[in-house]
């Protein structure tokens, strides 16, 4: 089996290939079927876009998912401190909320548009315990960056 990096290059050149002439919602459309297709330990994966005090859900895959989520939880916390958090067992994360039960760990991002504002969030569970590392987060950052950082007229208009 490949390594991390080699799945994620893969992803990241796939990705790379088809984004350029997609706008955002549709660029993340994209990155959850590319994700969630390739990366093994992937349960879910999607996005949520910061409401105030809540988070709504758009485009994901995986099984259903909670369509709106309180800001206090592991995506919350990613887009109020602005940087990735990663947490190995759900259980002992104060705060979470459980869309699925059988979601064990869990890694959420904070997607910056080219202002350095953030539009959304990606969150990743896994149904196995201590999934995430620094590669996932290294090399999610680096996707994210690449669909969401350059100037588009459409990226702070979801």
């Amino acid at each position: 089996m490949a390594g991390k990096s080699e799945i994620y290059d893969g992803c990241f050149k796939d990705i790379a290939e088809k984004i350029k002439s997609l706008k955002v919602h549709d660029r993340m459309e994209l990155i959850c079927k590319v994700l969630k297709e390739k990366i093994p330990y992937y349960f879910w994966v999607g996005f949520y876009f910061p409401r105030g005090e809540y988070l709504e859900l758009g485009p994901s895959r995986g099984p259903e998912a909670c369509s709106r989520i309180a800001a206090t939880g592991v995506c919350g916390r990613a887009a109020k401190k602005r940087e990735s958090v990663i947490v190995p067992d759900v259980r002992v994360f104060p705060g979470h909320i459980s869309c699925n039960p059988r979601s064990k760990s869990e890694i959420a991002l904070p997607v910056f548009n080219s202002e350095g504002d953030v539009i959304a969030v990606l969150d990743v569970d896994s149904e196995e315990l201590g999934s995430f590392d620094e590669t996932d987060q290294e090399w999610l950052e680096r996707i994210l960056h690449y669909a969401f950082s350059q100037r588009e007229e459409d990226s702070s208009n979801i």
